[in-house]
């Protein structure tokens, strides 16, 4: 699938993402957080990943950067990244999560905003020693000038008076602001890759906006590739180039945002749609929903994995096959059985 999009905008794309699956061994049974996704992001665009809590979306963020806790484990695909001037992607997937090279690729070529920033900085260090020491780690650089690189990307993100605050303890500082202070970090080193882990959750809506235009206005000025992590379809069409739907571990549907949101075909896609709240609708009507809820994750059912909440599912069909991930135009993929047959046999 990521072949086919790479030829069609003639480019290779920077990332590409097959087949991963990341399963957690427990217990209780295994657990596919991650199950056989594929997606690809292209040099200098903005890739937004939706679903619902449990779909797998930050899974897949902590699998791209191997930082995935035991008893979690990447069991199959790959996760190829393209540097400038190489002859080969590195297929991350096959690195040692704890080898020099993908520690030098975390944070140095891929950084990661997480979902909360308070527990995400030491409680026991300034802010500026931890986004200096990332500086550090990094690059060959001084103290001093880590310090004035550090006071610099404050600056640049929007901290008012970044050689105060620098000095200060996240407890000291708002949710915002954190926020703020946690984009800086991920920007120290000039990644190629910024991927934000839902970057507004938990902030008020002044703040959301103030840190989704952050977002744009770096992205625009440094070239580099994003990937938004988020629950949120507003946030998805006013900052994504492409769109990744996943659920329970798959990717359901992808394609660029204009398509996804005019012509949306998975019924997943739809349901999240029609989810939104509109300015339009009528006064103290109820907002549709999806019925039912996510599967618990050791009683997956069979064939498609939405068929148990969808409308359209067909008795014998979608209850007994898997859908793969199939082409409706160019650039556009859909994993469901009203766009194509199942496969000749059911999967083992």
């Amino acid at each position: 699938m990521a072949d086919q999009i790479a030829r069609a905008n003639g480019q290779p794309p920077m990332l590409t993402v097959e087949g991963l699956k990341t399963y957690f061994f427990t217990d209780e049974g295994t657990v596919r957080a991650v199950d056989g996704a594929s997606f690809e992001v292209q040099a200098g665009k903005t890739v937004g990943i939706v679903g619902e809590s449990g779909c797998g979306k930050s899974v897949t963020a902590l699998s791209i950067l191997r930082i995935v806790e035991r008893p979690g484990r990447i069991v199959a695909g790959q996760i190829l990244l393209r540097r400038p001037n190489a002859k080969a992607p590195v297929d991350l997937a096959l690195l040692e999560a704890e080898g020099a090279e993908i520690r030098a690729i975390r944070g140095g070529e891929i950084a990661l905003v997480f979902q909360e920033p308070m527990t995400s900085f030491s409680p026991h260090y300034t802010i500026g020693n931890q986004i200096v020491e990332t500086i550090q780690l990094h690059q060959d650089v001084g103290k001093e000038e880590a310090r004035n690189r550090t006071i610099e990307l404050l600056r640049m993100v929007g901290i008012p008076n970044p050689e105060r605050r620098i000095d200060e303890y996240p407890f000291e500082l708002s949710g915002g602001l954190r926020q703020r202070m946690m984009i800086a970090m991920a920007l120290s080193c000039n990644p190629k890759i910024l991927i934000a882990d839902e970057p507004t959750t938990a902030l008020d809506v002044t703040t959301q906006a103030q840190i989704l235009d952050l977002l744009r206005d770096i992205q625009q000025r440094t070239q580099m590739s994003v990937i938004i992590i988020t629950h949120d379809m507003g946030v998805i069409a006013e900052m994504t180039d492409d769109v990744i739907v996943m659920y329970l571990g798959r990717v359901v549907e992808s394609g660029p945002v204009d398509e996804i949101f005019h012509q949306p075909k998975h019924p997943y896609t739809q349901a999240l749609l029609r989810s939104i709240p509109s300015i339009f609708a009528e006064p103290r009507t109820k907002l549709p929903t999806i019925a039912g809820s996510i599967p618990h994750p050791h009683n997956r059912p069979t064939g498609c994995p939405f068929h148990p909440r969808c409308a359209e599912a067909m008795p014998g069909i979608c209850d007994r096959h898997e859908p793969r991930l199939r082409p409706i135009s160019e650039a556009h993929f859909a994993s469901c059985f009203l766009y194509h047959e199942p496969e000749a046999a059911p999967p083992s």
